[in-house]
Formats: C-alpha cells, sequence, structure tokens
C-alpha cells in the first residue's frame, strides 16, 4: 500500500504503519467492589503512523449488581451499546482492523464518553434485553457528533475537513438534546441446541459542530446478526463457524459554513472554481451507510481461518457539485464520504487461551484512488486472569 500512514486505516487502533508497530499495550482491572457494585478499567498504550506514543483511558466505570427486575445501571466513561463491534477491544476482534464502516460512520474511536446508561434484562424466556445510554458529545469518543466528525487515516491536516465546512458551531450543552443518546434492543435464541442466533438494533442520536449557523444534528441507526454453530463432537469449542454482520446508517446535517471570513484573514480557503470567490455553503443533510460481514470457521482446536468483506460509501452532496478550488487544487467527491470496499483473509493460530498469532491480507479498493494490498502478521498475548470472552 503506497499510503499506510496516510489514508489506508481509519480506524483508531488499527495497525497504521510499514515495518513494526505496537498496535496496543492494554491494562485491564475488574473486579467486585463489594456485593452491589463492580468496576472495569482500560488503560491503552498505543503508538500512532508517526510513532509517537499515546496512553489513553479507554474505559472507566461501575456497575450495579443487586437491582431488581433486571435492571442494571453502569456510570462512568464507557463504550456506547450500538452494534456487535462498538463495545468490543481490539483483542477480542476477529480481525487485525476495525470494519470500514464503523471507523468511518462513528469515528475512529469508536463511541465512548463519559455517561450513565440503564439496561433491563425482559423477564423472558430468551435473551432479551433494552439498554438506553446517555454521554458527553464531544472529543475523539463522539467524533461524528460535537467531537468532530473527522475520521483519521482518510484525510490529512491539509485536506478538506467532512462536508468542506470547519466544525465552528459547538453550541455547548444546555439541555438534554445536546448530549449524546444511545438505544439499543438484543435479542437471542437457540436454533437448535448446536446453533444460536443473536440480532440487535441500536440508534445513537445528538447534536454535531459543522458549519457556523444552525443547529445540525446526527443519527446513526444500526442492525446487528451473529450466528454460531458448534459440533455436537466440540472440544475446548472447536470445531464452529460463526457469521457476524452489521449494517449501518449515519443521517449527517451540515450546517451553513460562509470561507469569506477565512479569505480576510489570509487562511486557506475553499474557492470558486472561476471566479476564485471564497464559497458559500448552504445548509444541508448528507447520508453515508455501509456493512461489513465476517465469517470465522474453527477448524480444529487452535486454529481459526477468516473472511470479511467491508462496504461504505455515501450518496453525492450537493456541496460536491460546486466545482471548488482548495489551496490551488481542483475538489471532487469528499475524501471522508466516497465509496470504498476491502477483502481481508486471515488465518489465526491460538497456542493457548493467552497467546495468539493471526495472518491476515487486506486487498483495498478506494474510488478515485485504487487499489491496496497490505499484508499484517500480528502477535498477541495475555497475562494474569481474564474475564470471559463476550459471546
Amino acid at each position: 500500500a503506497k499510503d499506510i500512514e496516510g489514508g489506508l486505516q481509519p480506524g483508531g487502533h488499527d495497525p497504521n504503519q510499514r515495518g513494526i508497530t505496537v498496535q496496543g499495550v492494554e491494562l485491564n482491572l475488574t473486579g467486585a467492589v463489594d456485593p452491589y457494585f463492580m468496576g472495569s478499567a482500560n488503560l491503552l498504550y498505543s503508538l500512532d503512523a508517526s510513532g509517537e506514543s499515546h496512553v489513553e483511558l479507554e474505559e472507566a466505570w461501575m456497575e450495579t449488581l443487586q437491582l431488581p427486575a433486571g435492571l442494571q445501571v453502569r456510570a462512568g466513561q464507557f463504550y456506547a451499546p450500538f452494534g456487535r463491534i462498538n463495545g468490543r477491544h481490539p483483542h477480542q476482534w476477529g480481525f487485525v482492523d476495525a470494519p470500514l464502516v464503523t471507523a468511518r460512520l462513528m469515528g475512529p474511536d469508536g463511541l465512548r464518553n463519559p455517561g450513565v446508561q440503564v439496561s433491563w434484562l425482559l423477564p423472558m424466556a430468551i435473551y432479551s434485553q433494552l439498554f438506553v445510554a446517555v454521554q458527553d458529545s464531544q472529543g475523539d469518543g463522539a467524533a461524528p457528533f460535537r467531537g468532530g466528525g473527522h475520521v483519521h487515516g482518510e484525510a490529512g491536516s491539509g485536506e478538506l475537513p467532512l462536508g468542506f465546512r470547519p466544525l465552528e458551531n459547538d453550541r455547548g450543552v444546555s439541555a438534554l438534546n445536546d448530549l449524546l443518546w444511545t438505544l439499543r434492543y438484543a435479542v437471542s435464541w437457540d436454533l437448535t441446541p448446536q446453533q444460536t442466533m443473536l440480532m440487535g438494533v441500536s440508534a445513537a442520536l445528538g447534536p454535531n459542530a459543522s458549519g457556523a449557523a444552525g443547529q445540525p444534528a446526527t443519527q446513526i441507526y444500526g442492525l446487528d446478526l451473529y450466528w454460531k454453530w458448534k459440533s455436537p463432537r466440540a472440544h475446548a469449542g472447536f470445531p464452529f463457524v460463526s457469521l457476524q454482520a452489521e449494517a449501518l446508517m449515519r443521517r449527517y446535517e451540515l450546517g451553513a459554513f460562509d470561507w469569506a471570513e477565512h479569505a480576510e484573514h489570509g487562511e486557506p480557503f475553499l474557492a470558486e472554481a472561476g471566479s476564485g470567490a471564497p464559497a458559500f455553503l448552504p445548509a444541508e443533510t448528507v447520508n453515508d451507510y455501509g456493512f461489513y460481514t465476517e465469517l470465522l470457521y474453527g477448524f480444529r482446536r487452535g486454529w481459526v481461518v477468516g473472511l470479511r468483506f467491508d462496504y461504505v460509501t455515501g450518496d453525492r452532496g450537493d456541496y460536491e457539485k460546486g466545482g471548488w478550488v482548495f489551496q490551488g487544487e481542483a475538489v471532487g467527491r469528499d475524501l471522508l464520504r466516497r465509496e470504498r470496499w476491502r477483502v481481508s483473509p486471515n488465518l489465526t493460530w491460538y497456542p493457548t487461551e493467552y497467546s495468539k498469532l493471526r495472518l491476515q491480507y487486506n486487498y483495498d479498493r478506494r474510488r478515485d484512488v485504487g487499489e491496496d494490498h497490505s499484508l499484517w502478521l500480528q502477535v498477541e498475548m495475555s497475562l494474569g486472569a481474564h474475564a470471559a470472552h463476550q459471546f
């Protein structure tokens, strides 16, 4: 690939440079506080594409254990209950990198911020659970909201932001609808003694800071599915076959913006191709959507082969039809919304439950850019006790 460091990997925890890199070193602390509460914290160290070190608090929350009627409350810094991938840490992924659609539509770090979540396990014969979360709507953990909408890795610092509008419309928090709200409903049941199905629907709603006028907002909707088969003669979980898929749609309102002020201050500005006059962009709404599907086959104990297909695109906004010029170059489709797809086969070996080696190939196709080929070898190990993996 020609631009691993500059555009190929949109996920915040994806491998992002040639040679050797530290994708992540994660410290997890989890345990019961007392009979009424449990807590968990995740600290992550990583290297970015330029080799700079970063340490971040991914999660730090407490959760109730003794509420009646199937209720549970979580408070602190946590991943929003949206879909399958968003709430999972990189070591829980079936692939080296995050799906394109989640990285682009929900941001490189996913949706995670300080807040409060209430979940209700419905009194039914099958698993059925409802989640409602309210969180802060700013920062890297809310990129498509007040966090900015920028997906690092797909556009550089010298390129135009999402929608060709700077983020100069942050109105702060003065009401409940200025926060990020996430809703999810999930249901699971056994199809046969060897087959299990889980389905979920999710929505995330909140304001964004696009442009410089109006009250733009973002809405993200998702559907997810997970199916797993285990052999009746399974040993230590093998052999098995699993299928996971998510489809997302994002409705993003772009605020009005006049580039004249940037021109007056001598800053780079978007201009009309013919006259060179600063551009004025009226408010509009654009839609982006995509999906991924991944198939895993554990063909013998400790060995898993996988295949994933990703696709993401966006409808053509009016602002992309204007015939603009930016820093002396003609502007075409929005780099952060153009069509893109990727195919990723991989092979994973688990010597034990505490270590794994994964080899993955990505064939990537980006409209107006071309194709890329990348090969990743991932080595991972866990130290100490760890919680059971999520279903």
